[in-house]
């Protein structure tokens, strides 16, 4: 495998989505562009509300004549609008019959089911995956991240699907971390082997065969206050485990902030304690700020694609093109062809799913 960086990398950004649009994702790319002297970015969106873009340099804008609302069915993001902002970017990531894709990495902060089931069924999913999974980190104790999978794609998940998604997560710390051998927890109600539903001790044992085997460095079972410790570099968990933890975190990280807030304006002495300690909260504020840890990695597709919150401001969106930049730039996608390859070929094969109409997906916004 090829693990030299690659010098040009071109993003597609889909300018429609999320809560805001334009008023969000054109100050973000501007930005992200002036902080990253050697990157291109294709914008796709209504030509009127990417006017302003006119002229920008390493910058090509791309029209699309429909949007994908947040509140949309998958099934119209599928069916009807064709000619959506969403699709459109993704399929930038799609490679020509007779030439490379135009570009490597696709940024969106629209509907996650949609984006999901577009992508899905425009890139199509590589070679012995059974079903793509939605990554992202989280703020641990020992000043890093912990890298979470799934977060909100798939429901239910076998044991194979547990499997795959430690490849991919391995692969993914690997190329944006640096680290070549991450250690990799599966999340349950508790440490011991013999803990957990069918499909949970079914995953344990593929994993512990996957790490006999060499292909993954695995820990164990791990629990939720895991993730906030950092005892592994990835938690592997079913998305509707992971989505659950990830709003938890969210909302309690909101909640202590307000909290903080509270106590510090309750009085003229608790404001002016407030003036000394300002350094210490503002410090707080930034390790906890989830703007910083914004953009998940779509895993598992014949290509890159990245969603943003749909609430994010500019600063946020900007963090999610820079975690889409360094995926595609660190060649993440060759890396979890590659692993795939190495590790799932002594594993049980999942059963084939359909490709062509995927199905709704409970993913939130």
């Amino acid at each position: 495998m090829n693990t030299a960086v690659l010098e040009r990398v071109t993003l597609a950004v889909d300018c429609m989505g999320g809560d805001h649009g334009p008023s969000v994702t054109l100050p973000a790319c501007r930005a992200f562009l002036e902080s990253h002297p050697g990157a291109h970015l294709i914008l796709v969106g209504k030509s009127d509300a990417l006017a302003a873009a006119a002229g920008w340099p390493r910058c090509t804008v791309v029209a699309a004549s429909e949007v994908v609302e947040m509140d949309d069915p998958v099934e119209v993001a599928l069916r009807k609008k064709k000619d959506s902002s969403l699709r459109v970017a993704v399929a930038q990531v799609k490679p020509a019959e007779a030439g490379q894709a135009a570009a490597q990495a696709c940024v969106s902060a629209g509907n996650t089911g949609a984006l999901m089931a577009v992508s899905r069924y425009v890139l199509k999913t590589l070679d012995g995956i059974d079903r793509p999974a939605i990554a992202s980190v989280m703020p641990n104790e020992r000043d890093g991240y912990t890298t979470v999978l799934d977060l909100g794609a798939n429901v239910d998940c076998t044991a194979e699907h547990l499997l795959q998604f430690a490849v991919m997560g391995s692969a993914l710390v690997a190329a944006v971390e640096g680290k070549d051998n991450p250690s990799v927890g599966l999340l349950n109600i508790g440490e011991e082997a013999i803990k957990g539903s069918e499909s949970i001790k079914q995953a344990g044992e593929l994993l512990r065969a996957a790490a006999a085997s060499g292909h993954l460095n695995f820990h164990g079972n791990v629990e939720g206050n895991d993730i906030f410790k950092g005892t592994t570099d990835i938690v592997v968990c079913d998305g509707f485990v992971g989505n659950v933890a990830l709003k938890t975190a969210e909302g309690l990280a909101s909640m202590l902030s307000n909290f903080i807030k509270q106590e510090f304006t309750r009085n003229v002495f608790t404001k002016l304690a407030a003036v000394v300690a300002l350094p210490v909260l503002n410090h707080f504020k930034a390790r906890v700020d989830h703007r910083r840890y914004n953009g998940a990695a779509l895993l598992g597709l014949r290509g890159l694609v990245f969603k943003s919150h749909g609430s994010a401001d500019a600063f946020a969106f900007q963090m999610a093109l820079n975690r889409a930049y360094d995926a595609a730039r660190n060649r993440l996608l060759d890396r979890v062809h590659d692993r795939i390859l190495e590790t799932l070929a002594e594993m049980p094969a999942p059963s084939a799913e359909p490709q062509t109409e995927p199905p709704a997906l409970a993913a939130s916004r």
